[in-house]
């Protein structure tokens, strides 16, 4: 094996050829029903789904009315991508969206990378969506007189750590009644479950029943899934044009004042499910191989599903926040709790069953995308090749979209919605990078014929006055902050992670604390000690922390501890650097380079240990790939 080896590319013009053999020799290969309002339906069922029925309103209750500004901003960055992937599609128009983008700009080894990547958004997704699926249909149930034990409809981490969380509180004074309803849910799931050799049996089985009945439609044609898709599309736009139309007469402009009542910073913290809200666009590029005319069409679907939904988004954060105060709406069905707060549980119910509808179009979307990367991977000899296998009568890759069911159906009955939503967005985040990067690895190649091309900008001009204008703003509104970065500063635990630090007893000690000095405060908090925590002001909770008495361990970050959690930040300021140097020495074009830098800052926001997460991901594919993938690969025999 030599280095070069690792890098062998693969050409545009010879992927177009093996397209047209494969087609004349399979009798038409994959079934073509796919044009433009098809492929904006797709992208439209993928982006409103979790986003707008459930995340929406954590990331609302975070940044106040100004986390459409995040919308805004993750659908520019969403938008360079999608340019770039319109590129793409219009040189090479097959299934392999950014694994064979990679193919040939990067090599095979950073194909298959990303291939790997593509493999856990795409699975990592359908498990978040099926999880919120089930969390909504198992609550519709429950409003019709259908209650289902909740060990039956919660993973298991969620109900072992929600027991020992609730066990801790209720330890440090807190009554059970006082408890999140979540942790309520997770106490009474972890005492009520069947256990076995003392294993709890708790798993989310409505997720499972979704996965398996979505998985059967997409085995079974495209066509079959367009038409459901469309079908769904429909209904959830309208429910969200009649949300906005009603939830207008209610808005009340006061409730957006302070727009941005927390800052950048909580308008930021919300970017994980913002940015979640958004991917599934990409997945339309893997129904290339499906569509009437895919140069043309997958670039408009694209940019119309992006603009489209953007807007929606929008509109609805504002009817949302101006119908009830922002920080009313960390629940996990916003748009149904606004309109019970004015008696309109005629519109809950519509919502309620509208949010079943789109979760289940979500998925469909992703679940389509999946195997359809198993199999051009398996065509390029990376992966067996069974799993390129087409349906003979459904013309659809029959054992990948089977595999892919399994893959998706079994860890969506053990995780939890937080950890997959966190590593979906990551695994997206790194694949929308690299097929801007892939672009800017080609721009100068002028004998790939391209359906569609970036307009250039020459980032060399424009670059080094937007970073010019950034740091200016930095040193005038955010010096402080700015340096306390840079130096490693010693910061105090906000109070809405203290106490996942605590051991019992020093729960015990914050609570008696409190008690000692402030017994009036605690008993408006109904004797609550976490959120009589966080509803002081930063003054006076600084004021507690430095005097408590457990170790500063516990209440202070600071060192490696504190500086781990800024690595990703450096990555992508070096990489700031990087592309700015770049940019004047080679003329490198402005939109995909914005593509990178903004879809990388938006990594960088994602918490340390999902990176790791990520990491250890990667390492494992690079092990199949090393022990099947390399010695297997199409490129490497035929030299």
């Amino acid at each position: 094996m030599t280095f070069k080896q690792l890098f062998r590319k693969k050409s545009a013009l010879d992927i177009q050829n093996e397209l047209a053999q494969r087609e004349q020799l399979d009798g038409g290969g994959l079934s073509k029903h796919l044009g433009v309002l098809d492929l904006t339906a797709f992208g439209i069922a993928a982006i409103i789904g979790a986003g707008i029925f459930s995340t929406i309103g954590q990331a609302s209750a975070n940044g106040g009315p100004g986390v459409i500004w995040l919308f805004i901003f993750t659908a520019v960055a969403c938008s360079f991508a999608a340019f770039c992937y319109a590129e793409f599609a219009g040189m090479v128009p097959v299934s392999g969206s950014a694994y064979t983008y990679s193919y040939v700009a990067f090599g095979e080894l950073m194909a298959w990378i990303i291939g790997w990547a593509l493999i856990m958004e795409y699975a990592i997704g359908n498990i978040t969506v099926a999880i919120s699926w089930s969390d909504y249909f198992t609550g519709f149930l429950g409003s019709v007189g259908i209650n289902v034990p909740d060990w039956m409809t919660m993973d298991y981490l969620t109900a072992h750590k929600g027991y020992q969380q609730a066990t801790l509180l209720m330890g440090s004074g807190k009554t059970f009644e006082n408890l999140d309803a979540s942790l309520r849910a997770a106490h009474a799931a972890w005492l009520s479950a069947p256990s076995i050799l003392g294993f709890h049996l708790v798993a989310d089985l409505p997720a499972l029943l979704i996965i398996i009945l979505i998985t059967a439609l997409v085995y079974r044609g495209i066509k079959e899934s367009r038409n459901a898709s469309n079908a769904m599309v429909v209904v959830k736009l309208a429910v969200v044009l009649l949300v906005i139309a009603v939830g207008s007469f209610y808005v009340n402009t006061d409730n957006w004042n302070p727009f941005a009542p927390n800052g950048a910073a909580g308008i930021l913290k919300g970017v994980s499910a913002v940015f979640f809200a958004y991917i599934g666009f990409d997945a339309i590029s893997t129904t290339a191989e499906e569509c009437k005319n895919p140069q043309r069409d997958l670039p408009r679907g694209m940019m119309w599903s992006i603009i489209i939904c953007t807007i929606l988004y929008v509109v609805i954060a504002l009817v949302l926040t101006g119908m009830v105060r922002y920080d009313q709406l960390a629940v996990g069905d916003p748009l149904a709790f606004v309109f019970e707060q004015f008696n309109l549980k005629w519109l809950s119910g519509i919502i309620a069953v509208s949010a079943i509808i789109a979760m289940a179009s979500v998925l469909l979307v992703f679940q389509l995308g999946q195997p359809r990367i198993w199999m051009s991977m398996s065509r390029d000899g990376l992966l067996p090749s069974i799993f390129a296998r087409i349906h003979p009568k459904y013309n659809t890759p029959s054992f990948a979209t089977i595999v892919t069911g399994f893959v998706v159906a079994i860890p969506a009955l053990f995780l939890n919605l937080t950890m997959v939503t966190d590593l979906c967005s990551i695994g997206t985040l790194f694949a929308f990078i690299l097929v801007c990067g892939g672009v800017l690895v080609l721009q100068e190649k002028k004998d790939i014929p391209r359906k569609f091309k970036i307009p250039f900008i020459n980032a060399r001009y424009v670059l080094p006055i937007l970073f010019a204008v950034i740091i200016w703003l930095i040193v005038t509104y955010a010096k402080s902050e700015a340096m306390a970065f840079v130096t490693n500063e010693a910061k105090i635990v906000p109070a809405t992670e203290l106490f996942e630090n605590l051991n019992p007893s020093e729960a015990q000690a914050v609570a008696q604390q409190i008690s000692s000095t402030d017994t009036v405060g605690l008993a408006a908090a109904n004797q609550d000690i976490e959120a009589y925590l966080i509803g002081l002001n930063a003054d006076k909770y600084n004021n507690f922390i430095k005097n408590v008495t457990i170790s500063s361990n516990k209440t202070m970050s600071s060192g490696w501890h504190l500086f781990k959690h800024k690595i990703p930040m450096w990555i992508f300021l070096l990489t700031c650097l990087a592309l700015l140097v770049l940019s004047i020495q080679k003329n490198l074009s402005l939109i995909p380079v914005l593509g990178v830098l903004f879809c990388l800052y938006l990594m960088s926001q994602i918490e340390l240990k999902n990176w790791i997460g990520f990491t250890i991901w990667l390492l494992i594919g690079l092990v199949v790939y090393f022990s099947y993938g390399f010695r297997n690969s199409k490129l490497r025999r035929s030299v």
